[in-house]
């Protein structure tokens, strides 16, 4: 077992930290998009509402999502502090670049690709703890569906339950439930990817010898990572927010309580059950079903497509440069 200096990994960690806030800051978009566009709250007043139940999104769940991070994705006995290193900036790079593009890819596997990516790069395909891998990857193709399914479901309930209410009443009732459901799935943003940040934190640590025999989440951790997400939602991500919000399909307050709802309740099943799901492709695949439910030409699907296109590239993108980063520490560091 490795063992480094401590100013080191307080380095990494104070690294991993700034990646969760980057989380926030990019994914943010995630939580407040469909509240925005549909002008049920103002942004100051959204990212701080998403903000509040990001942070205390611990007191809801348990750290399953953390363990399958810290021991489900690369042999925990293969991660090092340059494993680590190389995760982190794969991570953050590919959140920086797509951030500044406005394009809403995964914070989450941009985390997953810099770990598997470090993770070859030291020990070959054998260092890739497959099953969780897999089911990390089967994540990305689910979660999106089961995200469209759930809100194109939720559309046709509430059309045959509304069929009797006029417009006005119906805008003016989901008005006030979006803010039920806008928190809900702020929760669930919060309870998935905060685990993430706490994942590579407690790895790092328990390579080091500072967790005993037993891999678990200091409190320290938990409590530091879902404030720093929280943090990271307060400055927001306008960019994504508009592509999130208005360039995919058009909203009204029925059809975000909607998009919400299915993506909160596709996250809460996916962080009782431990799996790191995307909160930027659930919350998308929510927003094209409450679309295609109203009309197939109400989605515009050249913007789906290219939001797509980047899901596709992030696990690749983010591990090539966090192989990169690992080598570049095994040599000068």
């Amino acid at each position: 077992m490795e063992s480094v200096a401590f100013p080191i990994i307080v380095a990494l960690v104070i690294t991993a930290l700034v990646f969760d806030f980057l989380n926030g800051l990019h994914d943010a978009a995630n939580s407040i998009a469909t509240v925005v566009s549909t002008r049920v709250l103002s942004p100051k007043y959204a990212v701080a509402w998403a903000a509040f139940f990001n942070t205390i999104a611990l007191l809801f769940f348990t750290t399953s999502v953390a363990k399958t991070i810290g021991t489900g994705i690369v042999q925990p006995g293969l991660i090092d502090t340059h494993v680590i290193f190389g995760a982190l900036v794969g991570a953050i790079t590919w959140n920086v670049f797509t951030w500044l593009l406005g394009i809403p890819s995964s914070s989450s596997h941009a985390l997953i690709g810099g770990i598997a990516g470090a993770g070859i790069a030291k020990g070959g395909l054998a260092a890739l703890v497959m099953s969780g891998f897999i089911k990390t990857g089967s994540a990305i193709i689910l979660s999106p569906l089961i995200g469209l399914l759930l809100a194109m479901l939720l559309v046709l309930v509430v059309s045959w339950a509304c069929r009797r209410t006029t417009p006005f009443a119906v805008d003016q009732r989901f008005r006030v439930l979006q803010f039920f459901s806008a928190a809900m799935y702020s929760l669930g943003h919060g309870g998935n990817d905060a685990q993430k940040t706490m994942g590579i934190i407690t790895v790092l640590l328990f390579s080091q010898g500072m967790l005993g025999d037993t891999f678990h989440v200091p409190l320290w951790v938990a409590i530091t990572c879902q404030i720093a997400m929280g943090l990271g939602t307060l400055f927001g991500g306008w960019r994504i927010v508009k592509t999130m919000g208005s360039k995919i399909t058009d909203l009204r307050p029925v059809q975000g309580f909607c998009a919400e709802t299915g993506g909160a309740i596709t996250l809460f099943g996916a962080t009782w059950l431990g799996i790191p799901v995307s909160t930027t492709h659930t919350i998308t695949g929510a927003i094209i079903g409450v679309g295609a439910a109203r009309k197939l030409s109400a989605v515009r699907w050249h913007v789906a497509g290219n939001i797509v296109v980047a899901w596709v590239i992030t696990i690749p993108a983010s591990g090539s440069v966090a192989a990169l980063f690992y080598w570049l520490s095994t040599h000068f560091w």
